[in-house]
């Protein structure tokens, strides 16, 4: 089964880059993910198809917005600033699987 991703930051434009890595990483463990990045927003549309919304540590202060809209529908976590800082797009795909699994 296809497992989905969702980033989110402010812009969409930095997670971008870390979708690449993110996808890069899964296709070196061979596994099948389907990694997507967002500016936010209205999601309600988006949360319907997705597993996990992970947010850049720049919005952070959104996770309890998010959590209260779709919080009982996905996992919704803030990712790692080192990790994003570092666009290290296999912790981030790691952080997220084992999310996914634990819901």
């Amino acid at each position: 089964m296809v497992k989905k991703i969702l980033l989110v930051c402010a812009a969409g434009m930095s997670t971008s880059l870390l979708v690449t890595k993110m996808e890069a990483a899964a296709k070196a463990k061979g596994l099948d993910v389907e990694i997507s990045a967002s500016a936010g927003g209205d999601l309600s549309k988006e949360v319907e198809d997705i597993d996990i919304l992970l947010l850049g540590p720049q919005i952070s202060f959104k996770k309890d917005e998010y959590q209260k809209k779709y919080g009982d529908k996905i996992p919704i976590e803030v990712i790692d600033p080192v990790d994003y800082g570092m666009m290290n797009g296999e912790k981030v795909l790691d952080q997220a699987l084992k999310l996914i699994e634990g819901k």
